[in-house]
């Protein structure tokens, strides 16, 4: 878990990280729907889990990225992570909540996957917030609302305003015509993101989903 320092005095993103941290201090999000119809049918196919899926293609683009992975670390430094893992969440439909589990990226489809189940067998089953305990800094929270297919989604975030990680969103999958889209919501702190960025994010996402061929190993 390698932590990068940034030396702001030779930081091009500096202005830019001082007027949206010190002087207007805001976050973003923005939502949009991808087209997954020829992935959703592959996947389908060969009885492929849909929610690791996803969670990889995001984390994916977020380690491509270093504006996705900018933060700070425990002594209040900024730098970015060299690499960063997703902390999903997993609904318990029996009491109605939900609990937090964190997987170790790999850029290799197969090898994600494969660390996704056995993180699920380990602990998907344990009803409590933090199922997998010993989180560090470098993870992202991703999580699902399948019940709803969203147009907008927002998290209010009350505390000092200097939580730079993304945070993603995926809403219920809808067919529009002939095709099968997915709502997406991506929130992030304009000091570190701006909409170049957050539009960068689902173009990829969609190419991504479009050429699924090239990484979707199995």
């Amino acid at each position: 878990m390698k932590f990068n320092l940034i030396d702001k005095d030779n930081w091009k993103r500096d202005p830019y990280f001082r007027q949206f941290m010190n002087i207007v201090r805001c976050s973003y999000s923005m939502t949009a729907n991808i087209d997954i119809t020829n992935l959703i049918k592959e996947v389908k196919e060969n009885k492929i889990k849909v929610y690791p899926v996803l969670i990889y293609m995001a984390s994916k683009i977020v380690n491509s990225h270093e504006e996705f992975r900018t933060d700070f670390n425990k002594e209040g430094r900024l730098g970015y992570w060299e690499s960063i893992n997703p902390c999903y969440t997993v609904f318990h439909k029996e009491t109605e909540t939900f609990s937090n589990i964190w997987t170790e990226y790999s850029s290799d489809f197969k090898i994600f996957y494969r660390n996704y189940l056995n993180d699920i067998e380990n602990f998907g089953d344990i009803q409590k917030y933090i199922a997998k305990e010993n989180e560090e800094g470098n993870t992202f929270p991703v999580s699902s609302i399948p019940w709803t297919s969203f147009t907008g989604f927002n998290l209010n975030i009350y505390e000092e305003g200097r939580y730079l990680l993304p945070i993603i969103t995926f809403g219920k999958y809808f067919e529009q015509g002939d095709k099968i889209m997915l709502p997406i919501s991506l929130q992030v702190h304009h000091a570190v993101c701006d909409g170049y960025h957050g539009s960068r994010f689902f173009s990829e996402f969609q190419e991504l989903a479009l050429d699924y061929s090239s990484w979707l190993n199995y």
